[in-house]
Parts: C-alpha cells; structure tokens; sequence
C-alpha cells in the first residue's frame, strides 16, 4: 500500500494546554505534556474450563505536565495558587471539589497553527507537584512537574 501524497502528521512539539484564566498558567508555561490514556479493566466470565471476557469499568489515567519556571509571572506562584485551592497548608483549611477541579484543553496544531486535535480534560486537580532541585553546578531552567487527574476526556475532534 502506498501512503497518500498529502499526508501530514501529527507532531508532537505542536500543543497547547489551556487553563481557565482564573488559575493564571499562561500556556507556554508548559514545556511537554502527556496525552490522555484510558485503563479498561477485563471481566472474566467463566463456564466450565474456559473464560471469556467484557469490558468492565474503565478509568483515565493521570497525566503529567511539566512546566518551565520563569521569575515573572511565576509558574510555581500560580501552580501554588492552585494548589491552595485543593489544600492551604497554613491553616489545613481543605477546598471544596467545585472550588479545585477546573476544565483543561489540550489542543494538538497543525502546521499553519489550526487546532487538529481536542481533548477537554473535565474535573481536572492536581495529585502531585514537584517543585524540583536546584543545584550551583546546572545552569539549565527550572522546571515543575505536575501529574493531573481527571474525572474524564472527551476527545471533541
């Protein structure tokens, strides 16, 4: 089989992920990004001496983003605003679910910058973020890791 004349990929330095303006994280915060997975956990039915199998329930896995860290704005200082919302550390005062869990687009492009590709990751929080080491002998950016779990995916298009 020949591959068609027009055919473009899909490239993986092409995304974008939109935060809602309230949380402040600018999309090119984000330095790389995991595209969504789903678990189907099997059902085994058994008869006699064998088994077939169903689908049962299914789960989105969570995701990590890793972020650069400019002095300004603040990456950690609007990760940590958001992290606040689920947990504030100073007090032990725990945020409501409405309050944390925020709507997440990730957006793949194509050459000329049209959105090819769109998954709106619903009742997105955040489960883990690392902050990271510093060291005098790495002159590199700061980066933060953070994993994001979500209630759901829709892939839109």
């Amino acid at each position: 089989m020949k591959m068609p004349v027009p055919y473009e990929p899909k490239r993986k330095n092409r995304f974008i992920v939109r935060f809602p303006s309230s949380l402040g994280i600018n999309e090119w915060f984000v330095e790389s990004a995991a595209r969504p997975q789903i678990a189907i956990n099997p059902v085994e039915i058994q008869f006699l001496n064998t088994s077939t199998y169903v689908a049962g329930r299914f789960n989105w896995n969570p995701i990590s983003v890793v972020f650069r860290d400019p002095i300004g704005p603040s990456a950690a200082q609007a990760l940590m605003e958001w992290v606040r919302l689920h947990a504030e550390s100073v007090t032990g005062r725990m945020g409501y679910a409405s309050g944390y869990k925020k709507d997440i687009d990730l957006e793949m492009l194509d050459p000329t910058g049209v959105v090819v590709e769109k998954w709106i990751l619903y009742g997105t929080f955040l489960t883990d973020v690392n902050f990271n080491n510093l060291a005098y002998s790495d002159d590199g950016v700061a980066h933060i890791n953070a994993t994001l779990r979500m209630d759901r995916c829709v892939l839109v298009y």
